[in-house]
């Protein structure tokens, strides 16, 4: 692969949530703040909404590192679960043993007691759930009913949601308006703007080892953001591509061909929407270069 011929340690653009390539930038520090100030606060639910590759699952994990030691925290990444589903996962997370056949009253009145205990110890107790758009209808509302548990003085436990925007219009359902009312901090994760995308570039590439200036030509940063629409995950495929792409041509670099080679074989991930700009932008940076190829050959023919 590519690693020794750009001198890498490690591949920069990799899909996995690896939170040491989480790259500081305005939009997604201001996500992580408002978590911050949401748990402190303690109560109610907290959604984050992001489209598909907008990188909330990585957000989670670097939040979930971030976190005192006061807080106690359980995860269910995947919640296609039924109601009773949704209450065994908390129970594992918080580290209960369920014994055989436990009715829902029981199990219900098992969590209890543990919120309780860690409560009375000092600690808080968050529930984050990842790819929340798909849970039911029904579990949404054990969520709910889950949160009202609570002392005379605090919740014994809190909610965040990480979904698709697919939950918000779900939200503005009837039967779901009680827990619309619940949700008390909101934020909307936004794709990378082009200013930062040289910026997330540079960040992951460095955090991979590399030391020897600009890797990606600006022509070709600026077809990448024409095909991802500033969306992590996409960028982050090409961007890889594009380096296997300038290292069998034996190049030091991504130049705007290599990105457009990369683009044209991942057609199926860039949006319809946004491949007429793409198409365009891709006709002019090709008139650029015939022109200025021309440009050369008349000034050696004619010096």
């Amino acid at each position: 692969m590519y690693l020794e011929h750009f001198k890498l340690k490690e591949f920069p653009f990799t899909l996995t949530p690896n939170t040491s390539f989480f790259c500081n930038l305005e939009g997604h520090q201001a996500v992580l703040n408002m978590l911050l100030v949401g748990v402190g606060n303690g109560e109610g639910f907290i959604k984050i909404i992001g489209e598909v590759g907008a990188g909330k699952t990585l957000l989670c994990r670097k939040f979930l590192n971030t976190l005192g030691g006061d807080v106690i925290t359980a995860y269910i990444p995947n919640p296609d679960l039924t109601p009773s589903g949704i209450r065994k996962a908390l129970a594992l997370e918080l580290g209960l043993e369920i014994p055989n056949r436990l009715d829902q009253h029981d199990l219900l009145d098992l969590i209890t007691k543990k919120l309780l205990e860690l409560t009375r110890s000092g600690k808080r107790v968050v529930l984050l759930v990842d790819e929340a758009q798909a849970l039911p209808n029904e579990s949404l509302e054990a969520l709910r009913l889950l949160t009202n548990l609570e002392t005379e003085s605090k919740k014994l436990l809190q909610v965040i949601l990480f979904a698709q925007p697919e939950l918000d219009r779900r939200l503005e359902e009837p039967n779901l308006r009680q827990l619309k009312q619940r949700i008390l901090f909101s934020h909307k994760l936004k794709p990378i703007n082009r200013q930062d995308l040289n910026a997330y570039i540079c960040h992951r590439l460095t955090m991979a080892g590399y030391t020897r200036g600009s890797l990606f030509d600006k022509k070709a940063c600026d077809l990448l953001y024409q095909a991802s629409q500033g969306i992590p995950r996409i960028i982050n495929i090409l961007c890889h591509k594009a380096l296997m792409v300038a290292y069998g041509r034996g190049q030091g670099g991504v130049d705007p061909k290599s990105m457009q080679q990369a683009i044209i074989d991942s057609k199926e991930i860039v949006a319809w929407k946004h491949k007429t700009g793409f198409l365009i932008a891709s006709t002019v940076l090709l008139l650029g270069i015939t022109i200025g190829l021309k440009y050369h050959m008349l000034i050696a023919l004619h010096p």
